[in-house]
C-alpha cells in the first residue's frame, strides 16, 4: 500500500520542499558528494546518525515498514525529519530508485546549519515536522503493536508512541484478519497481547514503556558526562527550560518518566494560551517546544524515572535506577503534577479499559459514538468533554462542587453550557465500577444520597492533582501537600535544616539546595496554566547562570 501523498490541507511541496541550486551551494561546503547505484540501500530503520542526503542527480525512494512508499526524492529534495536533530534511530529506510549522485551532509552540521541560517532552518525544521505528521498519521514507520481494547498495556504502548511521535501501525488481536497467522509467524500468541515488533525483528511481549524506548533508542543516557544543568521533566516548564538553557549555551539534559509534554501535552485543545488563537493542542505545543529545545542542542532522554537525589554532594546526583544516576552542576525540578486517583473500589481494575487519565486521540478512538463520563471541575476536565463531544456521543461532567465557575475559566463553562450534548451535574460522585472484561456500568450518588447506575464503558479522571515529588523527601523541602518550597516561601528552618551554605538567601525559585530550582506545576504556590509554567521556566535560567557563575 502506497503512502505517497501530503498530509490533509498541507501542499505538498512544504512536506517535500525542492531547494533552489543557489541554497545547495550554500550548503556543499558543509558535505560531500557521493554516487549511488540503482537499488542500493542508502540508510536503513533504525540507523542512528544518518547524514541529510540532497539528490543532485537520480530519484531515491523513502519507505516505511514492509517497503510501502512514502515518497520519492528526485534532485532539490532531501532526506530527514524530526529524528535527524534529535539523532534518534531511522523509522523509514531510503533506497536509489534510479541511480545519480547526492550531497551528504552530517547530521551534526545540520543541526549548526539550522541555527546560523535562518532561510534553509525555516525550510528543513518546518518539513521535518510536516514529514513526521505525515508519518504518524499514516501509521507509516518501522514498529507494529498488536493490541486489544481489552488490554490495559495496549493503551499504555498507543499513549507512549502517540506521546513521543514514534508512528506505528496498529494490529486489533480481536478483530483484524489475519493477526493470528502475524502472532505466529513471529511465534508469540494472543496470551502474549499486547506485542510490539519492532522494524520487523525484535518482538517485545508485554513490554514496559522502558524497553519500549530502549527498543526505539529514546532512553540512551551518557553517565560520565556532568552536565551544566539537568531538568527533570519534559511538561511546558521543562521544556521552556530545555529551550532557554540550551539557546545560551548550557549544556543541557531532559528526562521524563514518560513523554515530552506533562499533563498538558495529553489536553486536547488549549485556547487561552498566548499567540494560538484558534488554540494548539497539548502535543502539538509539546513536539514543537522539543524540536526548538533540541534544535539548540539540548537532549531528551524518555522512560528514565528520577528515583533520588543525592543532595549532600556537588556536583548533584539524580539516580535514576540501581547503579544508573547522572550528574549536573545546577537542576531544574519540573516533574508537575499527576491527577489524584479517586477512592473508588476496582478503581486499577479498570484503568486503561474504561477509566483513563487523558483525553487525546487514541482515547476518543477507543469509545467512537459511545456515552462518556469526565469527572472534574477544572479546566483538564473541561477541555476534555468539550473534545469529547464532538464524536456524536453523549458527555456527563460529574462535579462534587457547587459547580464550574469557581474551578474553571468562563470560556470553557460558556462553551459547555451551550453545547448541547454535554450535561452537567453539580455535588456527584462516582460510588462503583463494573464490568468484567473491562468497564461496563457506572454507579454515582448525589448530594441527596440517590445512587443511580448507567451502561457507561468510558471514564475520564481529571480529579485534583497530587505533585511528583516523593523520591525528594529528606532533600528537598516540601510544603504540607508535597509541593516543593521555593524561595520566599522558605523559612528559616528550612534552611537550618539543610545546612544552607551561601551567605545569600535562596533565589526566586530556588530550593533549599543551592543550585536547585523547581518551577511549574510542582512548585508551591505556583499558578497552575501552561502560560505561567513556561514562564518560570525560562526566566530560571537566568537564575541558573549566577549559580554556575559563584
Amino acid at each position: 500500500m502506497s503512502t505517497e501523498g501530503p498530509a490533509p490541507g498541507v501542499p505538498e511541496k512544504e512536506i517535500f520542499p525542492t531547494l533552489t541550486a543557489a541554497q545547495i551551494e550554500r550548503i556543499a561546503p558543509l558535505g560531500r558528494e557521493r554516487p549511488f547505484e540503482a537499488d542500493e540501500v542508502l540508510f536503513e530503520q533504525g540507523g542512528i546518525n544518518r547524514p541529510l542526503m540532497i539528490v543532485l542527480e537520480g530519484e531515491i525512494e523513502i519507505l516505511s515498514d514492509r517497503d510501502s512508499l512514502v515518497t520519492v526524492h528526485r534532485p532539490g529534495n532531501f532526506s530527514g525529519d524530526v529524528d535527524l536533530i534529535a539523532g534518534h534511530p531511522a523509522v523509514v529506510r531510503a533506497r536509489a530508485r534510479r541511480a545519480g549522485r547526492v550531497l551528504e551532509v552530517p547530521a551534526e552540521r545540520v543541526r549548526r546549519l539550522v541555527l546560523t541560517d535562518t532561510e534553509l532552518s525555516q525550510i528543513f525544521l518546518r518539513a521535518f515536522i510536516l514529514r513526521r505528521a505525515l508519518l504518524m498519521t499514516r501509521s507509516a514507520g518501522n514498529l507494529v503493536l498488536i493490541g486489544s481494547r481489552h488490554s490495559a498495556g495496549t493503551l499504555t504502548l498507543q499513549e507512549f508512541l502517540t506521546r513521543n511521535n514514534q508512528p506505528y501501525a496498529y494490529l486489533d488481536a480481536d478483530h483484524d484478519p489475519g493477526v493470528q497467522a502475524t502472532l505466529e509467524g513471529f511465534g508469540v500468541g494472543v496470551d502474549d497481547v499486547p506485542v510490539l515488533i519492532c522494524s520487523g525483528r525484535q518482538v517485545l511481549r508485554k513490554p514496559t514503556i522502558e524497553e519500549v524506548a530502549d527498543c526505539l533508542g529514546l532512553n540512551r543516557l551518557s553517565r560520565d558526562v556532568v552536565r551544566d544543568l539537568v531538568v527533570i521533566g519534559a511538561g511546558p516548564a521543562g521544556l521552556a527550560a530545555g529551550v532557554y538553557g540550551a539557546s545560551e549555551g548550557l549544556d543541557v539534559l531532559i528526562l521524563d518518566s514518560t513523554a515530552p509534554g506533562g499533563q498538558a501535552g495529553s489536553s486536547s485543545r488549549i485556547e487561552n494560551y498566548l499567540g494560538f488563537p484558534t488554540g494548539v493542542s497539548g502535543q502539538d505545543l509539546a513536539s514543537a517546544a522539543l524540536l526548538q529545545a533540541q534544535k539548540f542542542g539540548a537532549e531528551l532522554v524518555v522512560a528514565r524515572t528520577a528515583v533520588a537525589l543525592e543532595c549532600d554532594r556537588r556536583p548533584y546526583r539524580v539516580g535514576l535506577a540501581p547503579g544508573v544516576g547522572v550528574a549536573a552542576r545546577t537542576i531544574v525540578i519540573a516533574t508537575g503534577v499527576t491527577y489524584r486517583k479517586p477512592d473508588i473500589p476496582n478503581l486499577t481494575r479498570f484503568e486503561g479499559v474504561g477509566v483513563y487519565y487523558g483525553a487525546t486521540q487514541v482515547e476518543a478512538i477507543l469509545c467512537q459514538g459511545e456515552d462518556v463520563i469526565v469527572v472534574g471541575g477544572a479546566n483538564s476536565a473541561g477541555q476534555a468533554a468539550i473534545f469529547l463531544s464532538d464524536g456524536r456521543r453523549r458527555v456527563t461532567m460529574l462535579v462534587r462542587g457547587p459547580g464550574l465557575s469557581d474551578t474553571m475559566s468562563r470560556y470553557l463553562t460558556r462553551r459547555i453550557e451551550e453545547t448541547p450534548n454535554i450535561e452537567v451535574k453539580t455535588r456527584t460522585r462516582i460510588v462503583a465500577l463494573e464490568g468484567t472484561e473491562g468497564l461496563e456500568g457506572v454507579t454515582w450518588e448525589d448530594a441527596a444520597g440517590k445512587a443511580s447506575t448507567v451502561p457507561v464503558r468510558h471514564v475520564f479522571m481529571m480529579t485534583g492533582a497530587n505533585p511528583n515529588t516523593g523520591w525528594l523527601e529528606g532533600c528537598v523541602a516540601l510544603d504540607q501537600k508535597g509541593f516543593v518550597k521555593a524561595g520566599s516561601d522558605l523559612l528559616p528552618s528550612d534552611l537550618t535544616a539543610s545546612r544552607w551554605p551561601l551567605q545569600r538567601p535562596p533565589l526566586l525559585f530556588e530550593t533549599n539546595r543551592p543550585g536547585v530550582f523547581a518551577v511549574g506545576d510542582v512548585r508551591a504556590g505556583s499558578v497552575k496554566r501552561v502560560a505561567a509554567a513556561v514562564g518560570e521556566g525560562s526566566v530560571c535560567i537566568q537564575l541558573v547562570h549566577k549559580v554556575l557563575a559563584e
